[in-house]
């Protein structure tokens, strides 16, 4: 039996993330983006989800002590060349993956917060994104929020009584980098504009990028675990933050375009497009 030398296999990229039992996000999406993109996934689950393709009904996060577990077994055996983080259930969780990733400060953390459902169901108490700016962000390579989710990161962080809504989303960014994390990856799916802008800001710089995109129609189930996995499988793979951040894009905006309504609710983002292609005939 042959085996391959570490130099030969693919990347490998741990993921901190719920199970969706719709396959539509959180750890399912993040595995097939990853294994689409080339690289072999690893999987941490950090909460169990009753969901389907219109909500989330339930969260049963794994205690912290099982995540902890499960991801330095992982680490113990085998090289991780990028880390991913979706939904962490819960604080404690939150505590654990940043401690894991401050002990391996060159591996890259790509962090997707997930704060809410497509439908606005609540997954993030404020002592979860409290242990999210306080915890995970200072040790964050790439934080990639909607324009929600970055307001609702960095209210109570100004006048009293400002929730952040009326704050202008550069400002947001700038918070969110001063808090710790290198970049931030803004992306414009919740603003009302006639395309898609997804703005990059860097530490010490501020934006270094924006690229726009044509808005699709419809509401989909998984694209911010697909953006955030998509990145991690570029960064794992050697490619810089910037060309990682808009490969990842394009990617993400194919597997949208090819999406499809299994169920009730939004639509799923099709990660294997390129192998559903239709190969040409010769007499095409």
């Amino acid at each position: 039996m042959n085996h391959r030398t570490a130099t030969s296999l693919p990347p490998i990229v741990l993921s901190f993330a719920a199970s969706d039992p719709s396959g539509g996000a959180g750890m399912q999406a993040d595995v097939m983006t990853l294994s689409a993109l080339g690289c072999h996934p690893l999987s941490v689950l950090t909460a169990l989800t009753v969901q389907d393709t219109v909500g989330v009904g339930s969260v049963l996060a794994v205690a912290a002590d099982c995540v902890e577990e499960q991801a330095r077994t992982l680490l113990e055996d085998m090289p991780v060349a990028a880390f991913k983080v979706g939904l962490a259930g819960s604080v404690e969780n939150i505590a654990i993956i940043a401690g894991i990733a401050a002990d391996h400060p060159a591996v890259p953390l790509i962090v997707d917060p997930v704060l809410a459902s497509g439908r606005g169901d609540e997954l993030a108490d404020d002592e979860m994104i409290a242990g999210l700016c306080e915890l995970l962000l200072p040790v964050t390579t790439i934080l990639t929020p909607n324009s929600l989710e970055a307001r609702r990161l960095v209210s109570g962080r100004y006048d009293e009584g400002d929730d952040g809504s009326e704050l202008p989303l550069g400002d947001c960014a700038q918070t969110l980098l001063d808090l710790g994390c290198r970049h931030v990856l803004l992306t414009g799916t919740h603003v009302n504009t006639a395309r898609v802008i997804n703005t990059l800001y860097r530490q010490g710089v501020g934006l270094v990028r924006s690229d726009a995109w044509d808005r699709l129609p419809g509401s989909y189930h998984g694209s911010g675990c697909t953006l955030a996995s998509a990145i991690a499988a570029n960064l794992a793979s050697g490619v810089e933050v910037d060309d990682a951040v808009a490969a990842a894009q394009d990617y993400t905006w194919r597997a949208l375009a090819a999406g499809f309504r299994p169920g009730m609710g939004q639509f799923i983002p099709d990660r294997f497009f390129a192998t559903r292609q239709r190969p040409r005939r010769l007499d095409d």
